[in-house]
């Protein structure tokens, strides 16, 4: 077990960022829905709303019940914390709020991990968690 290197986080952010994608897409249907076919404006609060809370459900959702999201788990990796334990909801709420604010400055809270003395991003430092890479006996 090591800490997750950066080209499988991007893996599992690419494939869970599709399955939140779609998700949002499915939560759009109903705003479209009551304007009559109308598209939505991005800037309305409680779409805003709607949209952040469906990405929380997605991971905190995932990580407090198994650890890993589906992309997690496609490329092995699983969240712990410092302790080797799941997080809990507010953990994994403090990790959520701190990786959308590791994307802010062009990701450099993701490509932080590159300088970081145990190879770990912003939101595993802010969070006390680890993303950690289990590999398979053969790799």
């Amino acid at each position: 077990m090591r800490n997750a290197p950066l080209g499988r986080r991007i893996g599992a952010i690419i494939y869970d960022g599709l399955l939140v994608i779609a998700l949002m897409f499915l939560a759009t249907l109903p705003f479209v829905a009551v304007r009559g076919g109308e598209p939505v404006e991005t800037g309305e609060p409680l779409y805003q709303a709607v949209i952040i809370v469906v990405a929380w459900i997605f991971f905190v959702g995932f990580w407090t019940r198994a650890g890993r999201t589906l992309g997690m788990q496609t490329w092995r990796l699983q969240l712990e914390t410092v302790a080797g334990e799941r997080p809990g909801i507010m953990v994994a709420s403090i990790r959520f709020a701190a990786a959308i604010l590791s994307w802010l400055p062009l990701g450099l809270g993701f490509w932080w991990q590159l300088w970081d003395p145990e190879g770990l991003t912003w939101h595993d430092r802010v969070s006390g968690t680890r993303l950690r890479y289990y590999p398979k006996d053969d790799d």
